[in-house]
């Protein structure tokens, strides 16, 4: 298992990872796939000694990338990102994502990081799990604030200080 910065020729696999999780309706309030296109801006805001992005590769396959970005934009929030962490359906269960995670955990005194943020789809249990694992606490739930075929989702705002 190898940890790495991402570069623009993981984009691919990286959009395809993320819209295997969009007809699923666990991982994202994404309704409709995006494509590389769409991505190469969100791509080119990721810093990677400030905001990385990540990827996992097992055996050269691409198996989970993570992203740190913005909690809120104003300067009291610097040290506070939102993570998030998606993994190939083909390598879950294999530890990627507690990989990822504990990485970004262990990394984020070297970015200047001092808390790290989730929101997670309440109903994605496996996800918060993983995040809870790594000392993550509830912090707070929005209610049904999100609509996936109408259905009402909650939020989950996970978070955790970091030395």
């Amino acid at each position: 298992m190898i940890i790495r910065d991402a570069v623009e020729a993981d984009l691919p696999a990286i959009v395809d990872i993320f819209n295997a999780t969009v007809p699923t309706r666990m991982s994202t309030a994404v309704l409709e796939p995006v494509s590389v296109e769409e991505r190469l801006e969100w791509f080119g805001e990721h810093l990677p000694d400030r905001h990385p992005l990540w990827v996992c590769e097992i055996d050269g396959a691409t198996a989970g990338w993570l992203s740190f970005h913005s909690f809120i934009t104003r300067c009291a929030y610097r040290g506070t990102v939102e993570v998030s962490v998606y993994v190939n359906e083909r390598f879950r269960r294999r530890g990627v994502g507690h990989a990822l995670l504990g990485q970004g955990i262990a990394r984020s005194a070297e970015l200047e990081i001092t808390t790290l943020t989730g929101l997670i789809l309440g109903h994605n249990t496996s996800s918060l799990k993983l995040f809870e694992t790594l000392g993550f606490e509830r912090w707070g739930v929005l209610p049904r604030v999100a609509r996936l075929d109408d259905v009402e989702r909650d939020i989950v705002i996970v978070g955790r200080h970091v030395p």
